[in-house]
């Protein structure tokens, strides 16, 4: 009967090195993303995770170095773990972004379709390949992306756009309609601290 359940308990410990470490990976990932738009303390408790359950793994193969199975299993969760953990960070949309809109010289239309949609914009004079061009700028958290590029498509399908992550921003424009209805010293409190 021991022989069994340890032969049915050394079969699992594949699959438990192999979904563990999808887990490991997956907020491996979320935690650099954290990292990069400077979430320290979401950063920090996800680290003591990703290492908590390495070690786990990590121990369950010194305690089985003759099955070669563990190996694979190990390179397998790490690459389903990076593809895992990219799909979760690209569904969070958490972050702020510089969306750079390149348009012929007739961007009007297109700037007030975008303001229209509260999407603040700038627009700058630029010189392309083929003459002059205007360049948009605006800056929008990152679940806005596909509303942004669905307005794109509509109105100037021919336009070049692209995003770039954005680390801090003074204020977005959520935060301007907030303070405006606020009396002017919490308003100046909320801006000396930087919120």
């Amino acid at each position: 009967m021991q022989f069994f359940l340890e032969i049915i308990s050394s079969a699992y410990i594949p699959i438990f090195i192999f979904l563990a470490r999808i887990v490991d990976v997956s907020i491996g990932t979320i935690r650099i993303m954290f990292v990069s738009k400077g979430y320290r303390g979401k950063a920090s408790l996800l680290g003591f995770f990703e290492v908590l359950i390495w070690i786990l793994i990590v121990a369950q193969i010194f305690q089985n170095l003759d099955n070669w199975l563990n190996y694979v299993a190990y390179a397998g969760g790490f690459a389903a773990g990076n593809y895992v953990g990219m799909f979760i960070e690209e569904k969070m949309k958490m972050g702020i972004q510089i969306f750079r809109i390149v348009v012929g010289n007739d961007s009007v239309f297109l700037t007030n379709q975008l303001r229209k949609a509260d999407f603040r914009v700038i627009s700058v004079d630029g010189e392309g390949a083929k003459g002059p061009v205007k360049i948009l700028f605006t800056i929008a958290k990152r679940k806005r992306w596909p509303e942004l590029a669905e307005l794109i498509h509509q109105h100037d399908p021919s336009a070049f756009y692209s995003a770039e992550d954005v680390r801090s921003v003074s204020l977005m424009e959520e935060d301007v309609k907030h303070l405006a209805g606020q009396d002017i010293v919490s308003r100046m409190l909320k801006l000396k601290k930087g919120i």
